[in-house]
This record gives C-alpha cells, sequence and structure tokens, in this order.
C-alpha cells in the first residue's frame, strides 16, 4: 500500500501534509532496509527506546516496534530493560553490531528514514512552482522598497511566474546579483522536502539546513518534530520554504551530480536537486572553472524535458522532476558565452543598464538615510554632473553605497560632523583610484569606470 499524497490546488505545503505511516508497508520501504536503518541508528547511539528511535527514525511508534521485534527474532537487537517512561530500551547483539556495521558500509546514511523516489516524484510535481505563479501586484508590492525599473520588474516577473530559464546579464554593478537574490522574495507558498530520497537502495540526502528554511508544522508550536508524531503527519518531510540556491564562481560540474563521501558512505543531493520546486541562481557565470558550453550542455535536457538524470556513487542511474526557475547572472556578453541554439531554450533575456538620474538620487537618498547621514542634494548633483558625467563613468546602482561608505569611513577617522564635497571627491579617488582620471580620454575613463566598479 502506497501512501497518497495530494496537495495539489493547495496554497501551502501545511494544507494537506502527507499522513504518517501506520505500518511497514505504508512507508514505501523494504522491512530489511528499516531493518538496517534502526541498527545504525543503534550503533552510533547506543542503548535507546522506542520513543527514541521513534523520533531517530522520523517512524511511528507502532512501525518501530515491528522493526524491533523482527531485530529480536534475527538476534541482531534484544531488550536492555525500560526507561523513564516504561518504554523498553533496546541495544544490539554482537551478531547485530556485525550486521550494522555491514549495513554502514553499504550506505552510511543513519538519520530519519528516506521518502522513496516515486513518492517524491509525486510530491515535486504536485508542489511545482508554475502551478503557483505570481501576479503583476505581488511582483510590485515585494519590490516596493527597492529601486528599480518597472519594465525590468514586469520581465522578472513573468519570468518567474513561467517557471522559465531567465538569463540576467548588463555592465557590473547594475544590480543583476542583488535582483537575482531578491527574487526569492517572489517564491509563493511552502514545500514538503524530505530528509532523503531512496533511490537504487541507497539514501540521498535532500534536506539541507544552508538551503531550506525549515517552518513551524501545525500545531506544533516550537517543538517541531517532536509534536509533529502525534499530530499524524509525516516527520519524514520538513516544511519549508520554497528554496533559493545561490551559487557563483565556486560552482563545478562535480556539484550538479550527486555527492559521495567516501569516509562516510553518503549520497548529498546537487545543488539543482536541492533547489526543486524552487530557485536556482548562477552567479557570476562565465567565472566558474569549466567551459561556459560545458555548463549549458548540463543544462539542455532539464530545461527541455522538466528532468534530470543523475547517478550513485555504485553507477545506478535514476531520473528526478526538474522544476527549478534558473536564473543565470553575468557581466560578460551573452553570445561570447553561449550560442544561438542555447539562448533559444532560455525563455527570458532581461538586460540591466546604467541608471538614470533620478534613480541614482533615489538611491543615494536611500543610502543616505541607512548610513545615519543627512541628505543633501546639492551634493549628489555634484556626484552625477562633475564626477560621473565629466569622467564619463556610467550610473551604476553600486555607487551610492560604494561612496558613501567610503565617505563615512573618512568622517568617522577624522572625526568630520557632516558630507562635503571634499569628502566625497576623496571617495571618489580612493574607490576608482586613477582609473577615471582627467589625462584620460571619455571613452577610455568610461571603460575603467566599468572596470573599477
Amino acid at each position: 500500500m502506497d501512501t497518497k499524497i495530494d496537495i495539489a490546488g493547495s496554497e501551502d505545503a501545511a494544507d494537506a501534509l502527507p499522513p504518517r505511516p501506520a505500518s511497514v508497508e505504508e512507508t514505501g520501504l523494504t522491512p530489511l532496509y528499516l531493518m538496517d536503518l534502526l541498527s545504525k541508528q543503534l550503533l552510533e547511539q547506543g542503548v535507546l527506546d522506542l520513543h527514541q528511535l521513534s523520533r531517530s527514525a522520523a517512524l511511528a511508534g507502532s512501525v518501530v516496534e515491528t522493526l524491533c521485534h523482527l531485530l529480536r527474532r534475527e538476534g541482531r537487537a534484544e531488550v536492555r530493560g525500560q526507561g523513564e517512561s516504561g518504554a523498553l530500551r533496546f541495544g544490539l547483539t554482537e551478531l547485530g553490531r556485525a550486521a550494522a556495521i555491514e549495513a554502514l558500509i553499504r550506505d552510511g546514511y543513519a538519520g530519519p528514514a528516506p521518502v522513496p523516489l516515486e513518492r517524491y516524484t509525486t510530491l515535486v510535481r504536485a508542489q511545482a512552482l508554475s502551478d503557483v505563479g505570481v501576479s503583476r501586484d505581488e511582483v510590485r508590492q515585494a519590490f516596493a522598497d527597492t529601486v528599480i525599473d518597472p519594465m525590468l520588474l514586469d520581465q522578472l516577473g513573468p519570468g518567474l511566474h513561467s517557471g522559465r530559464a531567465m538569463f540576467i546579464h548588463g555592465e557590473p554593478g547594475t544590480g543583476k546579483s542583488y535582483m537575482a537574490r531578491r527574487l526569492v522574495r517572489l517564491l509563493p507558498g511552502e514545500v514538503l522536502v524530505p530528509h532523503a530520497i531512496l533511490a537504487g537502495g541507497k539514501a540521498v540526502r535532500c534536506f539541507d539546513p544552508s538551503v531550506h528554511s525549515p517552518l513551524a508544522m501545525p500545531g506544533a508550536g516550537n517543538t517541531g518534530a517532536a509534536l509533529l508524531l502525534a499530530e499524524g503527519h509525516d516527520p519524514r518531510f520538513v516544511r519549508c520554504r520554497r528554496p533559493c540556491v545561490v551559487t557563483g564562481g565556486e560552482l563545478t560540474m562535480e556539484r550538479l551530480e550527486v555527492q559521495y563521501d567516501h569516509a562516510t558512505h553518503i549520497h548529498q543531493a546537487p545543488v539543482q536537486l536541492l533547489a526543486n520546486n524552487g530557485m536556482l541562481v548562477i552567479d557570476d557565470l562565465g567565472r566558474q572553472r569549466m567551459a561556459p558550453m560545458e555548463l549549458f550542455n548540463r543544462w539542455i535536457v532539464p530545461l527541455e524535458e522538466r528532468r534530470d538524470f543523475l547517478a550513485l556513487a555504485n553507477g545506478y542511474h535514476f531520473s528526478v522532476p526538474f522544476d527549478v526557475a534558473l536564473v543565470f547572472s553575468t557581466n560578460l556578453d551573452p553570445l561570447s558565452l553561449a550560442d544561438a541554439a542555447f539562448l533559444r531554450r532560455i525563455g527570458y533575456k532581461i538586460r540591466f543598464a546604467p541608471l538614470s538620474r533620478e534613480a541614482y538620487r533615489e538611491i543615494w537618498a536611500r543610502q543616505c538615510r541607512e548610513s545615519g547621514i543627512g541628505f543633501d542634494p546639492t551634493l549628489v548633483d555634484f556626484v552625477i554632473y562633475e564626477l560621473h558625467a565629466r569622467l564619463g563613468v556610467p550610473l551604476l546602482a553600486c555607487h551610492p553605497r560604494d561612496l558613501l561608505g567610503l565617505a563615512g569611513d573618512h568622517l568617522r577617522y577624522w572625526g568630520g560632523e557632516s558630507l562635503d564635497r571634499e569628502v566625497l571627491a576623496w571617495a571618489w579617488q580612493t574607490y576608482f583610484g586613477d582609473f577615471t582620471s582627467d589625462d584620460r580620454t571619455g571613452g577610455d575613463a568610461h571603460t575603467s569606470g566599468r572596470t573599477a566598479s
């Protein structure tokens, strides 16, 4: 019997949490696998009672009791008295210790019971990002505190709504990375993330605290999984916000495949699997330690078929749904990174340009408020007309923050009380060095300014 997961049409994962399996059969896992899992936990943690095993394996007490009976019948476990609550305590026999060690060598995972791959596949499709979508009003509200061209929002919003890949490009400092990371504001609703999935008899860790943001289960208060067992929900799943994984120049091809630790014998999900039902941002595209086309070729099948093909350390191949809003961000020319055939597969290509003077002033004013520096419109005009315009440096979103940060450092060091032109000129010279010297031509100065920013 397979427990049905039905959250289609639900705004939040919490509205229809999968029920807690009441029998070994309903877990979708074999008795042998679960017996090995409990044996590994007993080997690592020592003598445990039924309640402790139930919490550790994220299984109902009745299921754990059945498994402990099987372990005792095979001579792998024995009763070691009763705990304070009156629950029986179990420990491994010598035969059980040997069997647990063998199980750890085959698969080092000893956490909460995994979810079968088929059930995970059903879950991901039921939680599809494209089935929820976002509206224009939601996009405008989410970025009400951000200075951005409304036309850009009207490209970013539909891109995320569709679930198709986006290619964000433009000069350094135009706010691409900042906006790409803030797109997580638009990810709607909540999702269920399994602690691990079972593929080819091996557990693959899926829940990662550095990526996933857990939410309290209904009725669980701050106790989380402890009361979850009593509430009747399947604690093999963690209720989370939709994930957003950001990776940049450190990304390697190996991180796009299932990771295997030879010391612990544990498999870890790749970054795109961690981002399922959410967003994956690849920042600084073209700075990775592989050719851009090598990286692009890795995404062709997932983007077209909406599924990804992975392999375990033993060579076992399996596929998982690919429900990821993929966002590429780069300051390089897109045509220098990918050919036209691949770019056609990316639905949204969005260019970030230098700011208008009005937008620059607004960002400057906001940055002054955040930094505790009094806003003087004549000073920002000095920066715009006497520095940017005269030296041919484009107005970039990063400049107000960086220049005011340096100016603040100057004031704190020298004990100054208010900002003036001399301090801003010092900040400019410190920030750009000689890259925007008057001795340069306008074209050279423009190029140097872009590079420095």
